[in-house]
């Protein structure tokens, strides 16, 4: 099987090195990827939102099987084309990839399949604004204001805050900005991320895993695209796990068949345990990143044959996964000044190691490897426990330079220390 992966980050460095270890995948390739990726894949210079230039190309290469990473080809279509090209392709259609597209047909999906989520409202015009904010945050009862683009955002179109100035602020500059705003109520308890593949009403769970969306420790400071994260999630019980694939996946993916937007790839829900139960905080329609980073270091699961089962409608047939023990961490470091504006250019030492995944980085003329975006590299760290995955992680992070650069030193540190609980 001669594979094409579409993206850049440290997700699509992560899923070449699980594919490379499939033994029916016999060619990699890449489009655009990056200075990591440059050693294991064949790399292509590729516009990604164009779903006829990206068909082009896997009829070029010879590719049997397509894979998308980020959201915005989804969204705009790419797999489609692909699939009309007569290639088999992972990732939803045009229709079902709305799912994340837009929040408010995700909440009407959720609705109709009676999946437990945050109260919300769609405010459209800035005249509504203070009425609708009104109903939701302090004092109403919720423990904060939750304000969301009702597109995409790349994880940073989001805040949470008790501060109604701040709240207004983000609000305003949405609509301002021709962005339809959701306003939700607050879900209380730790969140999850959770990966099924899905190939219409087939669903089959990845590792339940842990996100971290603020910059700072302690869960401060903005939303970024996400500091790290680590699998499995000890202090998560197996039958919650269940739960939420039977009472919240499962029914959202039957929907989404009723409504003839059929889903094949990769349905992430994101969710919080909170005291009443498990509740959907939002869906995406791919891999999340860095999720992925940590649930594929622990897949013992031939990747390749995993996902070009659900590609081609087959995945009920594949025996049930397996997974290796002990734990995965994964952190980010970042460029200086992200999430705002990164500084770029900076030469990096020490990402060529085992178990450092390039996402923001390219190759000089020279041969260097430079930072070029905001989130430069994830460190991935392994071991048999959290803590010894977190010991590794943190080993190998301190052994990177890249002037300027800060990562989150808290990454599963509450996981390892027990103080999570459902």
């Amino acid at each position: 099987m001669r594979v094409l992966v579409i993206g850049s980050g440290a997700r699509e460095h992560a899923l070449l090195l699980a594919l490379r270890r499939d033994p029916e995948v016999e060619a990699l390739a890449i489009a655009p990827g990056n200075a990591g990726t440059a050693a294991i894949a064949q790399q292509h210079d590729v516009d990604i939102t164009s779903g006829e230039a990206v068909a082009k190309l896997a009829r070029q290469i010879g590719a049997d099987l397509v894979i998308i990473g980020p959201e915005v080809p989804l969204v705009l279509g790419v797999a489609d084309a692909v699939r009309a090209a007569g290639i088999a392709c992972f990732g939803p259609t045009r229709d079902a990839a709305r799912i994340e597209g837009s929040k408010a047909f995700a909440k009407d999906v959720m609705a109709a399949a009676g999946v437990r989520t945050a109260r919300s409202e769609i405010v459209d015009n800035p005249a509504r604004l203070d009425a609708a904010l009104d109903r939701f945050g302090p004092p109403g009862g919720e423990a904060a204001w939750v304000v969301k683009d009702d597109g995409l955002a790349a994880g940073k179109g989001v805040v949470v805050t008790t501060d109604r100035d701040v709240a207004r602020a983000h609000a305003a500059s949405l609509l301002d900005a021709g962005h339809p705003v959701l306003l939700e109520s607050f879900l209380d308890g730790p969140e999850v991320s959770l990966f099924c593949v899905v190939d219409g009403e087939t669903v089959v769970p990845l590792l339940a895993a842990q996100d971290f969306k603020r910059v700072g420790n302690n869960d401060t400071g903005p939303n970024t695209g996400g500091m790290g994260a680590y699998a499995p999630l000890p202090w998560l019980p197996a039958d919650v796990a269940d739960r939420i694939v039977d009472e919240i996946v499962k029914p959202v993916a039957a929907e989404l068949v009723r409504r003839g937007s059929s889903f094949s790839g990769l349905l992430y829900a994101g969710l919080a345990i909170t005291s009443q139960g498990p509740a959907v905080v939002e869906f995406n329609c791919r891999f999340g990143d860095p999720e992925t980073q940590s649930v594929l270091a622990l897949l013992d699961s031939p990747l390749g044959q995993l996902l070009r089962a659900a590609a081609t409608g087959t995945l009920a047939q594949l025996p049930p996964l397996k997974w290796r023990d002990g734990a995965a961490v994964t952190v980010v470091l970042a460029a200086e000044n992200y999430p705002s504006r990164p500084r770029v250019g900076d030469v990096i030492t020490g990402s060529e190691a085992d178990g450092v995944l390039h996402a923001g980085t390219a190759r000089r003329d020279d041969g260097a490897v430079v930072s070029c975006g905001g989130r430069v590299l994830s460190v991935v760290g392994t071991g048999s426990d959290l803590a010894a995955a977190r010991a590794a992680a943190y080993a190998l992070i301190e052994s990177i330079r890249l002037p300027g650069s800060h990562f989150r030193s808290d990454i599963g540190l509450a996981a390892a220390e027990g103080r999570i609980s459902v």
